[in-house]
């Protein structure tokens, strides 16, 4: 989708010196401009105050691993995960250009919460889960303070730091089966034993991970 509107900043982006393998981040960076995904993303990956939606503000992008971002444009292409604007969006986008913009939001500063507001609830089921409901362990797959592990790449994806309507979105959407895109379906397995408050505290805890 090439048509812009307003630039959202005048801002030049910022390439980090260790950039991903598999795309070229310096072209990410003008081609993420050109496909508009930093009109809601964010010149960085990190969104805008004023982006918010009915359904959560939109997700923060930076830090993320390249084949993650990869992997979820191509569900969003296939119908695998469903998202009205970005089913659009994705579509629009010249196949050979997704491997660049994923480089170049890899390449950006990691997720970080402001470090407030620790839930304890939410704490106890990220690092322990609940083995007697089949709640498996948050910390297991993405890492300590929901910050990745290392070379698992799209299977440990970082969680700490994202925005907590994003992460309540869409752990509710995890539990009701409208989103179905993860390895195995271990995320609808796991998030459809969580209460309302249990979703809500895990929000609040990964949210507040610097």
């Amino acid at each position: 989708m090439k048509s812009k509107g307003k630039p959202v900043t005048g801002a030049a982006p910022v390439v980090a010196a260790s950039a991903p393998r598999g795309g070229d981040p310096l072209a990410g960076a003008r081609k993420s401009d050109d496909e508009r995904c930093q009109e809601c993303h964010g010149v960085d990956g990190h969104g805008f105050d004023q982006s918010a939606s009915s359904e959560g503000r939109h997700p923060k992008l930076g830090g993320l691993p390249a084949d993650y971002i990869v992997k979820q444009i191509a569900d969003f292409r296939s119908g695998a995960r469903k998202h009205d604007v970005m089913t659009v969006m994705a579509r629009t986008v010249d196949p050979a250009d997704i491997a660049d913009i994923a480089a170049y939001f890899a390449s950006q500063k990691a997720m970080a919460g402001d470090g407030k507001g620790d839930d304890p609830l939410g704490r106890k089921l990220f690092e322990g889960g609940d083995p007697a409901r089949g709640v498996d362990a948050c910390v297991a797959c993405h890492g300590p303070a929901g910050k990745g592990i290392a070379g698992l790449g799209a299977a440990s994806p970082p969680i700490g730091g994202q925005e907590w309507r994003y992460l309540e979105k869409q752990l509710l959407d995890w539990r009701s089966g409208d989103r179905s895109n993860s390895r195995d379906g271990v995320m609808n397995r796991i998030a459809k034993s969580l209460s309302d408050e249990e979703v809500r505290a895990l929000a609040n805890y990964l949210s507040a991970q610097r």
